[in-house]
This record gives structure tokens, C-alpha cells and sequence, in this order.
């Protein structure tokens, strides 16, 4: 089994659920006592977030690279960022180390084509659901990428940060996102792509009538098949 070191910290909660899921997923494939071979270097997301919203990407970068690379020198032999907000840096994050960085984005499109679907919704930040980061990511893999209206975005993006990073999941809050999807389906969407990784605290498939494609999970279950693999 190799070593999978992991940028964490954006929000802590996703990545407690990442640690946790890294660690199920082995257990079940390797049966027994088997846990994860992982590395964790955790941010202060209060650091980051400041450098999101003043966009600061550079050097909000450098705070991920510099951990990429004290994670590969700890022995890292491939690297996830926990955040699909800061894959705005992935490419900065990987020029900095000479281990592989598995791609969040290309992750989850794979999923979705998998899945037979080719134009899905896209719910997370701001940053993710507006920039062309994410989006062009996925759309260079074939697919069509659908977001929310403004002021659903808004009110998305707001949850995210005032209530999720912060462990809070309210009920309210599920509906409002549930409605969001309803609306993205409307549109044309065949699936929705949970793509913060604190939303699938909120959200499961059974909130949607569509499939549902969480990031977090997919993202782990990809590292623990490369750490068994490489």
C-alpha cells in the first residue's frame, strides 16, 4: 500500500471525512485490521479563505504547495487536495512536487461518464460554480456543466461557508439546496455534481431525483485504488 498524503483543512470537517472514508474503504478492500497509509498536513482555512476572497490565488497556491511538498518529503507517494474550491491551484500545487496530484475534477467526470451522462448540474462555492476551473474541467472531458441562477448560487455559497465549514447542518438548508437541484434538473441536468466537499454533509441521493455524484467519496475511493495499485 502507498502513501497517500492529503491537503486538508478546507473545511476540517470535510477532511475528517476524508480520513474517515480513506480508512473504511481500505478496511473493506483488505479486510481485518487494514487502515489507510495517509499523511495529513491541515491549513488554517481562515488563512485561505481571506486569500479566496481577496483573490490572492498565487499565493493562496504557495500555502498548498508548500504543504505538497512537506507532504511529499514526508514520504507522500501521491497527493489529493480536500477542497474542490482550491483545485483553482492544482496546477501550482503540482509543479511543486515530483509525486502525482489526483485531480478532484478528473475524478468526478470520470464518475459522470461512467454513469452514461454527459450534462449535469454543479453545486459548490461561488468561486467553483462561476469560474472556469472546475467547469472547463469537466468540460474537457465532454461534458455539459450546468449552474444555479444568481441568486441561488448566492444562497449556496452561503451555506457552504456560514454553516457546513462550521459543522452545522440545518434542515432549512437541505431544502433550499434540494430546490436548487430541482431547478438544475429542470434545466436539463441528468445528474448534479456535489462539488464542495462539505455538501455531501447536507445532501445524499436520496435528496435528488437525479444521480447524485459526491465528490469526497469518489475522490477517496480513486486514491485508495491508486494506493493499492501504484
Amino acid at each position: 500500500m502507498k502513501t497517500i498524503g492529503l491537503i486538508g483543512g478546507m473545511s476540517w470537517e470535510s477532511s475528517a471525512e476524508y480520513y474517515r472514508l480513506l480508512n473504511e474503504l481500505v478496511r473493506e478492500r483488505l479486510g481485518g485490521l487494514h487502515s489507510a497509509r495517509c499523511i495529513l498536513h491541515s491549513v488554517d482555512f481562515a488563512e485561505i479563505e481571506r486569500l479566496q476572497v481577496s483573490g490572492e490565488w498565487e499565493q493562496a497556491g504557495e500555502v498548498l504547495a508548500e504543504a505538497a511538498r512537506g507532504l511529499a518529503a514526508a514520504g507522500a507517494d501521491l497527493l489529493l487536495i480536500c477542497t474542490n474550491t482550491m483545485h483553482r491551484v492544482a496546477g501550482q500545487v503540482q509543479d511543486a512536487v515530483p509525486v502525482p496530484l489526483l485531480h478532484l475534477g478528473d475524478v468526478t467526470a470520470d464518475a459522470v461518464r461512467a454513469a452514461g451522462l454527459k450534462t449535469v448540474g454543479l453545486l459548490g462555492t461561488a468561486f467553483t460554480m462561476e469560474q472556469d476551473f472546475y467547469r472547463a474541467r469537466l468540460a474537457g472531458h465532454g461534458l455539459t456543466v450546468l449552474v444555479p441562477e444568481a441568486q441561488v448560487r448566492a444562497e449556496v455559497n452561503r451555506i457552504i461557508y456560514e454553516e457546513l465549514c462550521l459543522g452545522v447542518v440545518e434542515d432549512s438548508s437541505r431544502a433550499a439546496y434540494q430546490r436548487a437541484i430541482d431547478q438544475l434538473v429542470a434545466d436539463g441536468a441528468e445528474g448534479v455534481v456535489l462539488g464542495c466537499t462539505e455538501i455531501e454533509l447536507l445532501i445524499g441521493q436520496e435528496h435528488s431525483p437525479v444521480p447524485v455524484f459526491p465528490t469526497t467519496r469518489l475522490h477517496a475511493e480513486a486514491a485508495v485504488t491508486a494506493a493499492l495499485s501504484l
